[in-house]
């Protein structure tokens, strides 16, 4: 089962430099506006991107509304390059309960 992090406790990770944010939306979404610092692999590019990055101690899926997120979050955290003591968790409610700063790269 994954663990589901809400967007206020998120929010209060984002000065830590050991979470990772991944944001599965598509790159349009992504570009006007994604969390500080979020990197973006959209869904369906996941399976075959996974294994570009090295995935650290904590990460947060992030996705429209916190259901995509958690299938994202089983896959990362199945990979073999993940850690099995690593923390991979959904971010509760997706962009739709975020309240915090955004980024654009508009």
């Amino acid at each position: 089962m994954v663990e589901e992090i809400s967007p206020e406790d998120v929010e209060s990770k984002l000065d830590d430099e050991d979470v990772q944010i991944v944001d599965i939306r598509g790159p349009g979404q992504f570009k006007r506006g994604h969390i500080p610092g979020a990197i973006n692999i959209p869904m369906s590019d996941l399976p075959s991107r996974i294994d570009e990055h090295e995935w650290g101690d904590e990460i947060v899926v992030t996705c429209p509304i916190g259901q995509s997120s958690v299938q994202a979050a089983r896959l990362i955290s199945s990979f073999e390059a993940v850690d099995d003591d690593a923390r991979v968790a959904s971010m509760a409610g997706g962009y739709r309960e975020w309240d915090g700063e955004l980024e654009t790269e508009e």
